[in-house]
């Protein structure tokens, strides 16, 4: 039997898998949701979910760069990857030992049906279908309770040189998700590089610093506060750009972070 995956890809899965290799930290958190821990037997160094993942698998490199050989040992029947996270030349190294699945997340209901596609391969469409009404509810929940105020909102995940997310990202659908307005949506790239001075003719009301995958500080803030009036803060990265299970805390921190920023400075 052949399923497709987010690339319109086939996999066969008319055998069930018993040796996952996930090179995305979101996808092996979920993964390991859905009751799979045991089937794990390799993730990367950036796979820091759930804590103490990394003491009891085998890492076997990062989401750019793997280890062919060690991936090679463990001999998996199937290795997840990730069309932003993983690079095309490390697919066709990867296809060529084993079946590989590759997700392509781009908005919330890119990431609903990744989870129903993953209950159909792992055979557990009962925990993935409960995992996606969870999730359904609690955005119909957070939509409902949004204020209708729109905000221009510029999301930095860069410095040396500044990055900020453009359109068809899955960071800019969660913008759009808490009723914010990507100034840079429609920049050309996914993630284009901006000069400060330019930032003012923007007109941000909010700028969003991400906590990966650069650090940023309030050193930070205050360089950019040269160039803008915006507020500035500081947010955490992995709600606005991990998909899957993540979210299930994700939208109790957008709830969070919409309260704290109605209250004024």
């Amino acid at each position: 039997m052949l399923v497709k995956d987010q690339l319109n890809r086939d996999i066969d899965i008319s055998r069930p898998f018993n040796r996952i290799i996930s090179l995305v930290p979101s996808l092996t958190e979920l993964v390991i949701y859905l009751g799979l821990e045991e089937k794990l037997v390799g993730i990367t160094k950036f796979c820091i979910h759930p804590e103490g993942l990394k003491k009891t698998k085998t890492i076997v490199g990062g989401t750019k760069q793997v280890h062919l050989d060690k991936i090679r040992d463990l001999k998996p029947d199937l290795i997840l990857c990730n069309k932003e996270e993983n690079t095309l030349e490390m697919v066709q190294d990867l296809e060529k030992i084993c079946q590989v699945h590759i997700s392509n997340i781009i908005t919330f209901s890119d990431s609903l049906e990744l989870i129903k596609k993953y209950g159909l391969l792992f055979e557990k469409e009962k925990k993935a279908n409960e995992l996606v009404s969870e999730l359904s509810k609690k955005n119909s929940s957070f939509q409902a309770n949004l204020s209708s105020k729109k905000i221009k909102v510029a999301y930095f995940i860069w410095r040396r040189p500044w990055m900020v997310v453009g359109g068809d990202t899955f960071i800019n659908s969660m913008l759009e998700l808490n009723g914010w307005e990507n100034i840079y949506k429609g920049s050309e790239g996914r993630y284009p590089e901006i000069d400060l001075e330019l930032l003012k003719d923007q007109n941000p009301d909010l700028i969003l610093l991400s906590s990966e995958p650069f650090p940023f500080q309030q050193k930070h803030i205050d360089e950019i506060r040269v160039f803008s009036n915006a507020r500035i803060e500081i947010v955490n990265g992995e709600f606005f750009s991990w998909y899957g299970s993540r979210q299930l805390k994700a939208f109790d921190y957008f709830k969070e972070l919409q309260l704290y920023l109605s209250m004024p400075l």
